[in-house]
């Protein structure tokens, strides 16, 4: 008398799957499908599962799934073993669809939190500054000094007190009126939030004729 476990594995050898094989249509650990086979009912979950084992194992081998569930119900006897209600199932981690979406769903607010905090940042750093022109201490001998440097777009500089156009990439050039009694330039970037960031340049003026 063909019982379930011989039934499968003949329905297996005809189609020449291998347990891997059938493992990656079913999606069933090799060792529940070699328990089946060989109807180790100890190491298989409760009768339920077991039957939805069966069922996909048939329907991947393409045999009868209802005679394949006939024998098993003749042949399962859960009323003679001690089956473990909480087979060990955790050897083998498993990736599924919710893991996945649990990644994606972490992974976008980790990229939300980080924006977020570097918006923040931004908003309560003063800005950064650059000044190119004039360097320090440097001798300068004509009436109109030309002062450039770059800071964070949206940003307003002053130079001496002196309103200067800022483009959208921050960067900024202007020339200012000097004489024998300047002594410094003072560049002042003031964020939107009104944080400033200050850059003093000692200057010596001696203005040829």
């Amino acid at each position: 008398m063909k019982t379930i476990g011989q039934f499968l594995k003949e329905a297996r050898m005809n189609k020449s799957y291998s347990k891997a094989h059938l493992e990656g249509k079913t999606k069933i650990r090799i060792e529940f499908l070699t328990a089946i086979e060989e109807e180790d009912w100890v190491k298989l979950p409760e009768f339920p599962v077991v039957r939805g084992f069966v069922k996909s194992i048939a329907d991947a081998l393409e045999t009868n799934s209802d005679q394949a569930l006939a024998f098993l119900r003749r042949d399962y006897p859960p009323q003679k073993l001690a089956v473990s209600p909480k087979p060990d199932v955790s050897n083998k981690f498993v990736w599924t669809p919710r893991l996945t979406f649990l990644t994606a769903a972490a992974g976008v607010l980790l990229l939300i939190l980080g924006y977020l905090t570097m918006q923040y940042v931004n908003f309560i750093s003063p800005p950064k500054l650059q000044v190119d022109t004039p360097i320090e201490s440097q001798l300068i001998q004509v009436a109109n000094l030309e002062v450039s440097g770059k800071t964070d777009p949206g940003a307003t500089i002053k130079i001496n007190n002196q309103p200067t156009l800022v483009d959208d990439k921050g960067v900024f050039k202007t020339e200012i009126e000097v004489n024998e009694q300047t002594t410094k330039v003072e560049v002042v970037a003031k964020s939107r939030n009104n944080k400033t960031t200050i850059i003093t340049r000692s200057i010596q003026v001696k203005l040829t004729d």
